[in-house]
């Protein structure tokens, strides 16, 4: 099956599209830049959700979120976090401000749950997009499934994931 554009699975969806990430480090190259000007100032300049950087994310979440899509996202992170993490939680701010929920889980509180061991989306319980990535980050593939056994591990997952999380606004990282 040929992946599909986040664009196209968040137009279909009609009920929810969630989130789980699981990496400490990513390497993606449109956030190189803003990464790296952050690490030398400790300040954000793209935290407008209507700017270049963010708007075709905001324009696609808002559009789900407006049409009743229930839009959540949790992340599993080591403690102390890395850089890219918190470089992450800085800009947790457009998130929420587009519509997404979004969630923390210190990784040795989830000794015990089980979870895919790649970065993923799953649109309507049904769909799942994985992200492969490389060793040092940097996204090597997306690949899409509509196996229901494999949604269904997705799905179960990521609430066992959320239930445990703690809130955006409740989170703190030092």
């Amino acid at each position: 099956m040929q992946p599909t554009s986040l664009d196209d699975l968040f137009a279909n969806a009609q009920r929810s599209a969630v989130h789980l990430e699981i990496r400490d480090s990513y390497g993606v190259e449109h956030e190189s830049a803003p990464l790296q000007q952050w690490l030398k100032t400790g300040t954000r300049d793209n935290l407008d959700p209507d700017c270049d950087y963010w708007r075709p994310w905001a324009t696609t979440v808002r559009d789900a979120v407006c049409r009743g899509v229930v839009v959540r996202r949790a992340r599993i992170v080591s403690t102390p976090v890395s850089a890219d993490i918190a470089y992450e939680h800085a800009g947790t701010v457009v998130n929420l401000a587009i519509g997404e929920l979004v969630r923390w889980l210190p990784r040795e509180q989830a000794l015990d749950l089980a979870a895919p061991l790649n970065d993923y989306w799953v649109f309507d319980d049904t769909t799942v997009r994985f992200g492969i990535f490389a060793g040092n980050g940097a996204l090597v593939r997306h690949d899409l499934t509509t196996d229901p056994a494999v949604a269904k591990l997705c799905t179960d997952s990521f609430e066992a994931v959320w239930e445990r999380a703690t809130p955006h606004k409740d989170f703190r990282i030092d």
